[in-house]
């Protein structure tokens, strides 16, 4: 399938204005426009929305989006007729095609291929705020079935993996793959599932990164930083993770490296490896192996999860 890369997310959220002060107010993300109860968002780079949030009863995870072209909306018609999956066309704003689709797996997929194009911001350096996002880079899932679903998302979706986790036994318990280019435009992480681990926007630079843990630490929010800044052993990029107000995780992400060759290698990493999860060595919290967040199925209700059955975590956590 001709998946460009990772489009956008949208989230339900229980307070639409408490949100918008983290994304909008500290993180910097840039308002295009809101309209009742939902706020569309973009980095500086980016030049259509790539962040919804919707205020709802429960916070969850309404879509994970992909970008096609032409050809890739055809071959994603194609794909869910004869997978027999549930799915539906809509529209939403400055989006006037999108394939909605529940995959084999519970992830609650769109795919588009056309896009109102907004104002160039990029280069408009006196209105960026906060840290400077530019761009969404990739969506993090927990999956009870990361080796089913790597292998699908190769073989049926086109992506190419960079990057894998195996234990002792030659187990896969995490993958990292790609479309646009660099390490990941998903991943998929063992745990209990389907369920939204993170979602990931690229800064500028290294800088960027500690610069954004300096806006938490000035707005007495610390308690929001979960994870880092530091840099990680798989990908190489450096990263902070935070928790907005209903407990999305977000990633704050720069620095990895291409991966375009065809015949790129990928990395394997054992599952115990220190250097894995962050390269310099420090420990991950527990919470970031078992907290993630629910996802919809396309009437809007909360898909039932199911554990895994590699059971535990890396040995290297708090």
């Amino acid at each position: 399938m001709a998946i460009v890369r990772v489009g956008f997310i949208e989230l339900w959220v229980r307070d639409l204005e408490k949100s918008l002060e983290f994304y909008e107010g500290l993180l910097g993300f840039r308002l295009e426009r809101k309209e009742g109860k939902s706020a569309y968002l973009r980095g500086y780079e980016e030049l259509e929305w790539s962040l919804k949030l919707t205020q709802a009863e429960l916070p969850a995870v309404r879509s994970l989006g992909f970008k096609v072209d032409e050809r890739g909306m055809e071959e994603a018609q194609a794909w869910v007729e004869q997978e027999g999956l549930p799915h539906r066309l809509e529209t939403d704003w400055g989006r006037p095609r999108m394939l909605r689709v529940q995959d084999p797996f519970g992830y609650p997929l769109v795919f588009y291929a056309g896009a109102e194009k907004l104002p160039r911001m990029l280069q408009e350096y006196h209105l960026y705020r906060g840290p400077g996002i530019l761009r969404i880079d990739h969506l993090n899932l927990f999956s009870p079935e990361v080796e089913r679903a790597t292998r699908y998302y190769q073989e049926r979706l086109g992506f190419r993996l960079t990057e894998y986790t195996e234990d002792e036994e030659g187990r896969l318990w995490a993958s990292w793959l790609h479309r646009k280019g660099n390490v990941h435009d998903v991943a998929f992480t063992n745990g209990e599932g389907p369920r939204l681990h993170h979602f990931a926007y690229w800064l500028p630079d290294p800088m960027a990164i500690l610069k954004a843990a300096d806006i938490l630490a000035g707005a007495r929010r610390t308690n929001q930083i979960e994870r880092g800044p530091g840099r990680h052993g798989i990908s190489n990029a450096m990263f902070l993770y935070l928790k907005d107000p209903d407990g999305h995780r977000i990633e704050l992400y720069t620095s990895d490296y291409l991966t375009v060759d065809p015949d790129l290698p990928p990395v394997r990493w054992s599952l115990n490896d220190p250097r894995r999860q962050t390269l310099w060595g420090h420990r991950t919290p527990k919470s970031w192996f078992l907290e993630g967040s629910l996802l919809l199925d396309l009437e809007g209700k909360p898909l039932p999860t199911r554990s895994s059955p590699l059971v535990g975590i890396p040995e290297h956590v708090t």
